[in-house]
């Protein structure tokens, strides 16, 4: 049973899975940058993945219909540029949304924890004669 934001505040319900891993936040904050697109070789070099984990995790994007792949010629030679598709955007900006609330929560927590609800008690100790 899910329970609603005000029984479960930090639930962070908008956190998608698909979006929510390392790799693919970075292709997608990638191909935010660049709403034409990129090519995918360029897209490996900013992300720092590998050909196959960057086809791996294109896929899973792909399939959620975030990420639509095109596959062309460019000289005679096969280019492959990926680019977020108009749902992919929208969803991208919610998930976004979700963690800016995480990052403010956090931050309102850290500054509870570092400010005290109750001043400390001072003890009063005798000074020896």
């Amino acid at each position: 049973m899910s329970k609603s934001g005000d029984e479960a505040p930090f639930s962070y319900e908008g956190l998608d899975r698909v979006l929510h891993e390392k790799a693919r936040l970075g292709i997608m904050t990638s191909l935010m940058a660049h709403p034409k697109g990129l090519a995918f070789s360029d897209l490996k070099h900013l992300c720092g993945l590998t050909d196959g984990n960057l086809s791996r995790h294109l896929q899973v994007l792909e399939e959620a219909h975030v990420v639509e792949i095109i596959k062309t010629f460019e000289r005679k030679r096969p280019l492959t540029t990926c680019r977020l598709t108009a749902s992919g955007r929208r969803r991208f900006l919610d998930y976004i949304e979700v963690l800016e609330r995480v990052v403010l929560d956090a931050a309102k927590a850290a500054g509870e924890a570092k400010t005290p609800t109750k001043a400390p008690a001072l003890r009063l100790r005798p000074r020896p004669a």
